[in-house]
């Protein structure tokens, strides 16, 4: 597997989707709504489309991850198409060397594995999925080499193959939201994705780290990195904010424990104002660009000068797909602009 990637000055722009599930919809149009959402990232220029692994919680409906890259690269043409990620120690790394090795001969050249090490749900759930999820998360690094060498094509004198995957092109990330992970990708020489859309705190570090530490391979010979923003883009500063209120419902149900649908969205009232300056929330939605295209702009420009980053990847929380769809074109034309600009 050598694939190398370019880094240019231009910053490129892909989606993380976690199938969120909006109250009213059934799970049939949930998954209707990824695809109908990828279809149009395709015609507006982004790079990838990468669905995000999480259990027991009713409003994420991407838990089986690799079924749904499936759906989403079938019903596309050359969207690169991935998980953000697997969380690999819920799993054994053979049977997804398989199943991303069956996926990359199905769709070639456009399959991305992407690789984490929390579990996407509550102990409780962890332990239900694999018993030693503690140890498999230790692990990480052990069970990363094992996929590498699944895929390996001199694995094949091996006793235990994953036949599918060996010589197949499938590039892996490192994803992290600590400082963890950013040594790791480094030392590999993969590239690294943080997820700044929620864990904010550690980000410029981890960066410096994967940076200052980083050894070129055949993968890859320079660092590449990807970070993760929060994306609400409207007509005005005035609907992005309404908009902004399932987000905030959202992350109220997350802090309370009361984890609910994607509820539509509402008038801004101080209630939800006073949410927003919360230390916790507040920290949380840092990277967080909410209002009009022109608003967004800005912040994203200082965004990429801060980071310096070689990609950003959205999270779009919002109930309607329609909302949402303009977002995303919304967030592409800003791209487009900046990169146009450089």
């Amino acid at each position: 597997m050598y694939l190398v990637f370019m880094t240019t000055k231009k910053t490129t722009y892909s989606i993380l989707d976690l199938a969120l599930v909006s109250a009213g919809h059934t799970l049939k149009q949930t998954f209707n709504n990824v695809l109908e959402l990828a279809v149009h990232a395709e015609s507006f220029g982004y790079t990838r489309y990468w669905l995000a692994e999480h259990h027991n919680s009713s409003n994420i409906a991407s838990s089986a991850t690799s079924v749904l890259i499936g759906y989403v690269a079938q019903g596309t043409k050359r969207l690169r198409v991935g998980s953000g990620g697997v969380m690999l120690p819920n799993h054994s790394p053979l049977i997804i060397a398989e199943q991303f090795g069956t996926l990359a001969s199905l769709y070639p050249n456009r399959i991305d594995l992407g690789l984490g090490r929390a579990p996407g749900t509550d102990r409780e759930t962890a332990e239900a999925i694999r018993s030693d999820f503690m140890q498999a998360a230790h692990a990480f690094p052990q069970e990363l080499e094992k996929i590498e060498q699944y895929f390996s094509v001199e694995n094949k004198n091996a006793k235990v193959r994953a036949t599918v995957a060996e010589g197949v092109e499938v590039p892996i990330y490192i994803l992290g939201s600590s400082t963890d992970s950013a040594h790791l990708a480094a030392k590999k020489g993969l590239p690294y994705a943080f997820a700044s859309h929620f864990a904010t705190t550690h980000l410029f570090h981890a960066l410096a780290i994967y940076r200052e530490e980083f050894k070129s391979s055949a993968l890859l010979q320079k660092p590449y990195i990807i970070v993760g923003v929060n994306i609400i883009i409207a007509d005005t500063d005035q609907e992005a904010e309404r908009l902004s209120t399932s987000l905030i419902q959202m992350i109220i149900g997350l802090f309370t424990g009361k984890r609910d649908k994607v509820q539509p969205p509402s008038d801004m009232t101080e209630d939800l104002k006073q949410v927003m300056q919360n230390p916790q929330v507040h920290q949380m939605l840092k990277y967080a660009f909410i209002g009009s295209k022109a608003s967004v702009k800005k912040q994203v420009k200082a965004f990429i000068a801060e980071t310096n980053a070689n990609e950003l990847i959205a999270v779009t929380n919002i109930y309607d797909i329609k909302d949402r769809i303009k977002s995303y074109k919304l967030f592409a034309e800003i791209m487009e602009e900046l990169n146009d600009n450089h």
